[in-house]
């Protein structure tokens, strides 16, 4: 099939090519015909020859002119322009409609229609205007329009082709001839308008009404998806509050019971225990939906366990680290790692001995991160492994007979819908763990294809 394609695309590029060059013959031969029927009549030649020269004449005008007008070519040469004008449209819509987008969109869509002046609108006043009417209409300018007004009150495309006088900044007369409004729309509701404007009503035709509604309908979606981006990134904001306010407080209370408890027997550790304990929480909220170097992210994880050892005992959690320096400056999200040590201390601790938990980062790729987090605790079951990385709900709700089951599922749930909701198809979560024998949570991110790529890093 591919091979059939490129002999199909090298065919179409050959008669693309050859095109010109038959152009030039064509109306060379046809030049040289000319020239001699003249000569034929000044001169007198036989009737049969000027008739055979006028007929070639013909015919070879005949080539110039199906060559000069393929249909084929034609067409071509259309889509080719709408493509590339619906590609410059898409990249200027991305970030949203505002007056710069609107001006950016006026100033292209203005050379593709016959109008003399283009116009965006949101739904109460004017984002933009480039044309004849662009004094009139200035940028922030309110909707004088009743057409527009309509437009946006009932979503429909309005069109007039007679005089209309209307107010402008400009003047308290001002006469457009001729015009299209159509309704720019987000879930069915018009947000703002797109206007076109004639200098005659005979350019309102069905070709000029096809190319508004097609651009409106083109930019509504983008505008749509736009939406749609921002939802999904508040989205996943409110679930990492979420999964904070769900892990913190169990842990808020028995971090400052257990300060409590070392006031009176020591004292200067419980001042110094309190003082990281502000930090933790400072940088915890500073954090919040942002993206940190990962060595941040290990700084904050390691500050965690240091509360933990002051509540079990130092020699209870054992803790340690290996992250690659080549890992230590890439950007992942706030509170990744974090709620996965939780998990190890709240659940795989045994009722004696110590617990080692081991946290290792290596960046083998750009853009990518492999993360580790490792303890040889009480591990879990197969049954605990599939709940846990069960996105669709059942992860949250775990048996508290299974080890390390109880409440393990509220982190990793969280976790997981993050990475499906952050990052592309190459980035995964995986669970290895035999009970007795420990656990092991593997992260994968592909930060290339993350949806906040462009989060903001405090």
């Amino acid at each position: 099939m591919s091979s059939k394609l490129t002999r199909t695309e090298e065919h179409h590029a050959s008669r693309a090519n050859a095109l010109p060059g038959l152009r030039i013959f064509a109306i060379v031969c046809a030049l040289g015909m000319c020239g001699y029927c003249i000569c034929a009549l000044v001169m007198g030649f036989d009737s049969a020859t000027a008739v055979i020269a006028c007929a070639l004449l013909c015919v070879f005008l005949a080539i110039f002119i199906y060559l000069c007008l393929n249909p084929d070519t034609l067409r071509s040469q259309y889509t080719e322009q709408a493509l590339s004008t619906a590609s410059e449209m898409l990249e200027i819509i991305k970030v949203g409609l505002n007056e710069e987008s609107a001006r950016e969109i006026c100033q292209r869509l203005l050379p593709e229609t016959r109008a003399m002046a283009i116009a965006v609108t949101d739904d109460s006043c004017v984002l933009a205007c480039v044309g004849e009417l662009e004094s009139d209409f200035p940028s922030r300018s309110p909707i004088h329009t009743p057409a527009t007004r309509y437009v946006l009150e009932h979503g429909v495309a309005q069109s007039f082709t007679h005089m209309v006088d209307v107010k402008s900044e400009r003047t308290e007369h001002r006469a457009i001839p001729a015009g299209i409004i159509v309704p720019l729309k987000v879930r069915d509701k018009a947000i703002g308008t797109l206007k076109f404007y004639y200098r005659h009503s005979r350019d309102v035709n069905r070709t000029q009404y096809a190319l508004a509604t097609g651009f409106a309908d083109l930019i509504s979606t983008q505008l749509a998806i736009h939406e749609l981006e921002l939802q999904d990134e508040l989205t996943a904001r409110a679930e990492l509050r979420a999964l904070q306010a769900q892990i913190n407080p169990h842990f808020l209370f028995n971090t400052l019971n257990t300060i409590a408890a070392l006031t009176r027997t020591e004292p200067l550790r419980a001042r110094g225990l309190l003082r990281e304990f502000s930090s933790f929480y400072r940088a915890t909220l500073e954090n919040s939906g942002s993206f940190i170097p990962l060595s941040r992210e290990v700084a904050q994880t390691s500050r965690y366990l240091l509360f933990e050892k002051a509540r079990f005992g130092e020699d209870r959690i054992l803790e340690h680290v290996e992250i690659e320096p080549e890992a230590q400056s890439v950007l992942v999200p706030a509170f990744i790692i974090q709620p996965l040590v939780e998990n190890a201390v709240r659940h795989g601790m045994r009722d004696e001995g110590p617990l080692n938990i081991t946290v290792r980062a290596a960046a083998p790729e750009d853009d990518i991160v492999d993360i580790e987090v490792i303890d040889d605790g009480v591990g879990m079951d197969d049954a605990a492994k599939a709940r846990l990385l069960d996105t669709h709900g059942s992860s949250s709700v775990t048996e508290r007979s299974a080890p390390q089951g109880g409440g393990t599922g509220v982190a990793m749930h969280n976790i997981l819908k993050r990475i499906e909701r952050f990052y592309g198809p190459r980035s995964v979560a995986s669970v290895e763990s035999q009970q007795g024998s420990g656990t092991t949570v593997s992260l994968k991110l592909d930060l290339r294809d993350s949806n906040l790529a462009s989060g903001e890093v405090k």
